[in-house]
């Protein structure tokens, strides 16, 4: 989430997942992290990296921001769309220089777009190696397999759910529990009742964490869940994550509204799933109250949803 709310709402919450991106160039971020006391995840930002065709950070510069934020565990280099030999040996290499740092071991697996199989074997690895903690489920490496990542919501949004179980029938999920491996769903889909759907299937027990901004950052742009089968109409709200945004970007106080609810923004593009002025074509200004009540009703939904059954 942007690192004006961590204050507020990241406190609350006894895991977190930090970003290396972020730890390196934002010092009010690192500093918060630095203090928080709950178990912390530092994110290798492969995603962020990966979406930027950027190179992945070396080791030596993960452990020096892991030391900075005093992260539990480290997420090992990963490189998505590549042989998962590379994200593999990768992690052969890492996790004795992590651990000898103090750090627990992350391993999110990767495959070539449309290497189903692949990405199995790499978590079939994972399961059994003693190089690896923690494994991740990410809003990438699966729908990369299917090869549905781009261009189609509803196949992207079912398929971790459809590989969990992939994994489970072929005995892999049961090597990846009983070797005492923690397993962590990284980011949500297109939509926050994919965490329901996946208790629903009986494997809310096997998960330990789960992260995700969505809460937070549709509820910053007036954006509630919604009562639609995914919990979000429209899918993923694919407006990347401002972590420098404020609460003066985008938000008005009533005396600036004018008399149709309009107010001037910084912006003219409309924003995804907010209503839009035909005639403006740019959405209503937000209220303080109002981007208020749509965080808290967000974050209370993901909450509630993590309380049924077992908790995630």
């Amino acid at each position: 989430m942007p690192t004006a709310f961590l204050n507020n709402i990241a406190f609350n919450y006894p895991t977190q997942l930090m970003l290396a991106h972020l730890v390196e160039s934002d010092e009010e971020y690192a500093n918060f992290y630095n203090k928080y006391t709950g178990l912390k995840i530092l994110d290798n930002s492969a995603f962020e990296m990966y979406k930027r065709g950027e190179p992945m950070y070396p080791a030596v510069k993960l452990i020096e921001m892991g030391q900075k934020v005093n992260a539990s565990y480290i997420i090992m280099s990963d490189y998505p769309d590549e042989v998962p030999e590379k994200t593999v040996t990768a992690a052969t290499e890492l996790a004795p220089q992590f651990r000898a740092n103090g750090f627990g071991t992350f391993f999110c697996p990767q495959a070539k777009i449309g290497d189903f199989e692949g990405l199995i074997e790499s978590f079939e690895w994972a399961a059994t190696s003693e190089h690896v903690d923690y494994i991740g489920f990410s809003i990438l490496n699966i729908p990369n397999a299917y090869g549905v990542e781009k261009d189609n919501k509803l196949q992207r949004y079912l398929s971790r759910l459809k590989f969990i179980n992939e994994l489970d029938k072929r005995g892999v999920l049961g090597e990846i529990i009983d070797n005492n491996k923690k397993i962590h769903f990284l980011g949500l889909l297109d939509g926050p009742n994919e965490i329901e759907l996946i208790q629903m299937a009986g494997y809310g027990h096997c998960i330990d964490t789960w992260d995700s901004s969505a809460a937070v950052w549709y509820g910053l742009n007036g954006i509630e869940f919604d009562s639609s089968p995914t919990g979000s109409y429209a899918g993923k709200f694919e407006k990347e994550v401002d972590f420098s945004f404020t609460i003066e970007d985008n938000i008005i106080d009533e005396s600036d509204r004018d008399d149709d609810g309009l107010g001037v923004l910084l912006s003219d593009e409309p924003i995804q799933g907010v209503q839009v002025d035909r005639i403006y074509n740019r959405p209503p200004a937000l209220l303080l109250e109002e981007v208020t009540l749509a965080v808290d009703n967000n974050l209370s939904r993901i909450d509630n949803m993590c309380e049924v059954k077992e908790p995630i």
